[in-house]
Parts: structure tokens; C-alpha cells; sequence
């Protein structure tokens, strides 16, 4: 665990171990797979990310979660995820978007864990996840049918929260080399604390990691 004095410093913290961690995996193995969520605490992040001198070209991002919503959309995850990076030297085919555009969905996500599954040679690098106050993560909701999905690492949620959504599977969070969970602001402090404890009872508690790092303010630990 890292216990940060504010969100800025949360988001410098959880941007150097993330560069720490594509340093690695580039000089261990030629590439580096960084899987990013949504929400808007990442964004200040990935922003302190992309001025970091990191082999870029190796560098290959994918999507956590999206919204099923056009293009451009301000509720798209990857509207965000664009704008943040755009400072960074990313070559324009190293950035995976989820196919939430596609005719069919159910086909496109699991097409798209097989991509993500290819891509990272069965490991993504860094897993970001952050923290719903419900005690979701990824798009991982509670009481949707996609917390029981096994047999891929993509798949489609029913409507939360005004989208159908596109998400990551615990198999894909599971293969992890290593999941960042990054949490500011008081108002997750309840849910934190059941994370922490490991509560299957919430969607983020039942994410088991071969190695995870907290990056947390003092806020958000209450």
C-alpha cells in the first residue's frame, strides 16, 4: 500500500509505479500491456504518465471497461483515455479500443479477450482498477450475470447506470502481473475498507492478482 497525502500525489504515486512497471516488462520482455479503467480518477494519472520517458513503442494500451455509446461520446471511456495520452508518444496502433460499436457486442468482446489475451502472451503487465462506491470495479457490477463468466477474458454487462457495458473478466484481472487499485477522495472510504478485507461480498473483493499495489490518499483511507 501506498498512502498518499491528496489525489495529486495519488496520481504522481500510481504514474510511477506504473512507468516502473512498463520499464520492466519492456527490458524483460521486448513489450509492455498496460490495461487502463474508467471513471475519472485515472486521467490525472495517466496524464503524469504520458510525460514519463518511457519506450513508448513498446508500449501497447488496452481497455479495462467502456460504455456502449458512439464514438466521441462524453461518456466513453476512451474519450478520456485519448485526451490524457495525448501528450505521450504512443504510436497510433499500440491504443486497443473496445469494439462497443460493433453489431455484435457478445462476439466483439470476446474477440477482443482473445486480442488482449494474444497481445500480453496470457499476462497483461499492469491491470489499473479502481473503486466504485457499490463495490464495483472494471465494469464488474453487482448482480450482473458477467461476475459468473469464466471461460473468456471479455465480456458484456446488462444496463447500470444508463450504458450496457464492455468489460474485462476476472480470468483476464486474475492473469495480471500486477494490478494497480487506485482510490482518492473520502467517499470511497467505506468501500475501501471492505476491500482491504477482502469482502467477496463486493465485486472488487473477489479480484485475486498474482501481486497488487493500493495507491490511496488519506482521504480515501478515512
Amino acid at each position: 500500500m501506498r498512502v498518499s497525502d491528496d489525489a495529486g500525489a495519488a496520481a504522481r504515486d500510481g504514474a510511477g509505479v506504473v512507468a516502473a512497471a512498463l520499464r520492466a516488462a519492456v527490458a524483460a520482455r521486448g513489450q509492455a500491456v498496460l490495461a487502463v479503467s474508467g471513471g475519472r480518477t485515472p486521467w490525472a494519472m495517466l496524464g503524469l504518465l504520458a510525460a514519463e520517458a518511457l519506450p513508448w513503442a513498446a508500449v501497447h494500451v488496452v481497455q479495462v471497461d467502456e460504455r456502449v455509446a458512439p464514438d466521441g461520446d462524453p461518456d466513453r471511456n476512451l474519450t478520456g483515455l485519448r485526451e490524457a495520452l495525448t501528450g505521450a508518444p504512443l504510436p497510433p496502433g499500440n491504443l486497443h479500443p473496445m469494439p462497443v460499436g460493433a453489431a455484435d457486442l457478445d462476439a466483439a468482446a470476446r474477440a477482443y479477450g482473445e486480442e488482449v489475451r494474444m497481445l500480453s502472451g496470457g499476462a497483461p503487465d499492469v491491470v489499473h482498477l479502481g473503486l466504485g462506491d457499490d463495490g464495483h470495479t472494471a465494469s464488474l457490477v453487482p448482480g450482473d450475470p458477467v461476475l459468473t463468466v469464466g471461460d473468456r477474458w471479455c465480456a458484456t454487462t446488462g444496463p447500470y447506470r444508463g450504458h450496457r457495458r464492455m468489460t474485462l473478466t476476472y480470468p483476464a484481472l486474475g492473469a495480471a502481473r500486477l494490478v494497480l487499485w487506485l482510490a482518492v477522495g473520502a467517499g470511497k472510504a467505506p468501500v475501501l475498507r471492505r476491500l482491504l478485507d477482502g469482502d467477496p461480498a463486493i465485486p472488487a473483493g473477489r479480484v485475486a492478482p498474482r501481486e497488487a499495489v493500493l495507491v490511496a490518499d488519506r482521504a480515501a483511507l478515512g
